[in-house]
């Protein structure tokens, strides 16, 4: 009670501040005026007061901040939730992106990232682990050079590699690059037996550049704005999660898939 006393307090606050009462209308005003306005001099002393108590109690702020903030987060897992729902499709089943573990798994991992993340290459260990740990997951990769033009580089060669069907190799050699960028891709196509030529002439194809695209666009929806980022499940996943955390998010996924109602 007291706590939401205090809130309303601040929130009393705002309202009667000079900044607040200057932007209502002078449409909004007018009933106002009519019912009768509060004087100046009456106004100055509440505001007053109200100061004086704020001064007093600097930790009502902090309080009420904490609650907005604990809202917008809720809004924002709210809204990824929503556009998880929305973007399944092709989060899951575009037939462009890379998959591997298995392909029929129970549970899929979607990875947004990209080849010169540091943290990137450090929760790729954790991501084979997994696939090696449980036979039942299927992960989807999802290019998202947003480090420089070095990156897009990579993203373009591992997707033009996978024309080849050596996407897989490409990407683990890429992860454990110390700089995915020309000189490596170039290094990785031959130690490969790649034909270099075929890969240089994919990378510039038009459907490569539209499938980063869409993966760009993907990702702003879902409110992806760094890297690793994962979708597990139903679940937004953002940062280098360890493996244990990881298996942890699977199981609780895998839980919901068999107490789901299922479908006629």
């Amino acid at each position: 009670m007291i706590r939401n006393f205090r809130i309303g307090f601040v929130a009393a606050a705002l309202v009667c501040s000079p900044v607040f009462m200057q932007s209502v209308s002078a449409q909004d005003k007018a009933p106002a005026a009519k019912a009768g306005a509060i004087p100046a001099e009456q106004r100055r002393a509440f505001e007053g007061v109200i100061r004086e108590y704020l001064l007093k109690n600097p930790a009502i702020i902090r309080e009420a901040m904490q609650v907005l903030q604990a809202q917008e987060e809720a809004e924002k897992q709210a809204a990824a939730a929503q556009a998880l729902k929305q973007y399944r499709p092709e989060l899951l089943q575009n037939a462009d992106s890379p998959v591997g573990g298995n392909p029929k798994g129970d549970i899929t991992v979607v990875e947004f990232f990209d080849y010169n993340c540091g943290y990137c290459k450090r929760v790729a260990p954790t991501v084979s682990a997994v696939l090696n740990n449980d036979p039942n997951v299927r992960i989807v990769y999802k290019e998202f050079a947003i480090l420089g033009p070095q990156s897009l580089v990579a993203a373009r060669a591992a997707l033009a590699a996978k024309r080849q069907g050596k996407y897989h190799e490409f990407h683990d050699a890429m992860m454990s690059a110390e700089q995915a960028d020309g000189d490596s891709v170039t290094a990785t196509a031959r130690a490969l037996g790649l034909d270099y030529e075929k890969l240089v002439k994919d990378m510039e194809d038009p459907k490569i550049t539209e499938q980063l695209e869409r993966n760009y666009r993907l990702a702003t929806a879902l409110g992806i704005n760094g890297t690793p980022a994962f979708v597990i499940g139903d679940r937004l996943v953002p940062g280098a999660v360890d493996e244990t955390t990881m298996m942890e998010i699977i199981a609780a996924e895998r839980a919901k898939l068999k107490t789901a109602p299922k479908a006629n």
